[in-house]
């Protein structure tokens, strides 16, 4: 196999392991909101579920900034350092006896996982220009992992230890894989001689040269955060839900959550596969099938719980790396980072609010919330926006196609 090939490939897979522990942390606390309010003694579910939300929300404000440092920077040092702060804050965590202590853990774990996305993305595109949907698809295997054993380990181990024994473990875990990855993984190659790559972006230069480029990336980025919040929705909500409404306990709260992610590690590289030759038309399949499933999930046996999630995480997963890839491929490899970084700023803050109104919206359900028939609105509401999200496929498109006038690798589009 040759160097350059086998360069790729290692890198691939190391920035899979990255992506795995990155959302480990994202969905570790998950199912532990109960035992971590009752241990800081907080006043109400919301408070713990905040913890989440201050997460997610440092996680995404600093990403266009760390976008530009991906655009000047070595992007694997970036991504060692990343995970090596997102770990220690995690076991970090694991001594906090007070809110403000565990809110401060927060702040620095969402720190440490901004610099993942806006590093990966740009370099696994730069990798594999013509198949980046197919090659994000694979690294979604890692989110796909990190997703299932967040939880399930989280509920198995506090059901023995207590919920800070997980999280000090997954935080130990994360920062010695930092450091593998820091000795070990290949710093970014040059482009590929077969890639005409035309004049680039120089850092003072505006990302988008016209304010229709602009309205187009807003919308597209506004547009798929109404799906962020409802993939977390899902999360949150769904594990208030199940312990509220169904009565599972917390170990299998974390087993069940963790049936949202299992399939993905499937479908994310195979619809990131068929993307590459159909982009809206698959992206906008797997979103509507998952809006259905959200409509039907509170409403099934609980027996059929595990199933409608893994469904619905087959499907809705699956969006993440054809979505990426599609915004990837709309704009030049020098402004990758600040593009994809802005992009997700906008979405995560507006849809990781969700983990904090999960437990507002419960909260307020009163009686109601030890029913199913109570979360019929909510889910309703979420399959909603799923489908409003689908706005941003056809803004994505345009700004390719406008793009593509000046910058001529951009030009196949596989809509």
């Amino acid at each position: 196999m040759p160097e350059h090939k086998k360069h790729r490939i290692r890198t691939l897979w190391f920035v899979g392991g990255l992506h795995a522990f990155t959302h480990v942390y994202q969905v570790v606390l998950l199912p532990l909101y109960f035992l971590i309010r009752e241990d800081l003694k907080l006043e109400s579910i919301e408070q713990a579920t905040l913890l989440v939300t201050t997460m997610m929300l440092s996680y995404f404000i600093p990403s266009y900034g760390m976008g530009m440092l991906a655009d000047r920077l070595s992007r694997k040092r970036l991504l060692a350092f990343g995970l090596l702060l997102n770990g220690s804050a995690f076991a970090a965590l694991a001594f906090a006896h007070t809110y403000s202590a565990a809110l401060g853990c927060m702040v620095l774990a969402g720190l440490g996982g901004s610099f993942f996305h806006p590093s990966a993305n740009p370099l696994i595109a730069r990798l594999f220009p013509a198949e980046t949907g197919k090659a994000l698809g694979l690294i979604g295997i890692g989110a796909s992992v990190g997703f299932f054993l967040g939880p399930l380990y989280a509920g198995w181990r506090a059901a023995i230890s207590g919920w800070r024994t997980p999280v000090f473990e997954l935080g130990i875990a994360g920062v010695i894989f930092a450091l593998l990855f820091w000795y070990f993984a290949d710093e970014e190659a040059p482009l590929q001689k077969n890639v005409i790559d035309s004049h680039p972006k120089s850092h003072s230069e505006p990302l988008f040269e016209t304010p229709a480029l602009w309205m187009f990336f807003l919308v597209s980025a506004f547009a798929f955060s109404l799906r962020d919040f409802t993939g977390s929705s899902m999360g949150s909500l769904g594990s208030l839900f199940l312990q509220e409404a169904r009565g599972f306990d917390i170990q299998k709260t974390g087993f069940t959550i963790g049936f949202i992610f299992l399939a993905s590690a499937i479908s994310n590289p195979l619809f990131g596969s068929l993307s590459d030759r159909a982009r809206m038309r698959w992206t906008s399949l797997v979103l509507s099938i998952a809006a259905i499933l959200v409509v039907v999930f509170p409403r099934v046996h609980g027996n059929w719980t595990p199933v409608i999630l893994a469904l619905y995480g087959f499907f809705f997963m699956a969006s993440y790396p054809m979505v990426e890839a599609a915004l990837m491929q709309s704009v030049h490899d020098s402004v990758r980072g600040r593009v994809f970084g802005l992009f997700i700023t906008i979405g995560g803050i507006v849809g990781n609010l969700a983990h904090w109104l999960a437990g507002e919206w419960v909260k307020k359900l009163g009686a109601k919330a030890h029913i199913p028939e109570g979360y019929f609105t909510a889910y309703g509401l979420l399959a909603l926006l799923l489908l409003a999200s689908l706005v941003g496929l056809p803004c994505l498109h345009a700004l390719r196609k406008k793009e593509s006038e000046h910058f001529p690798e951009l030009a196949v589009d596989p809509t």
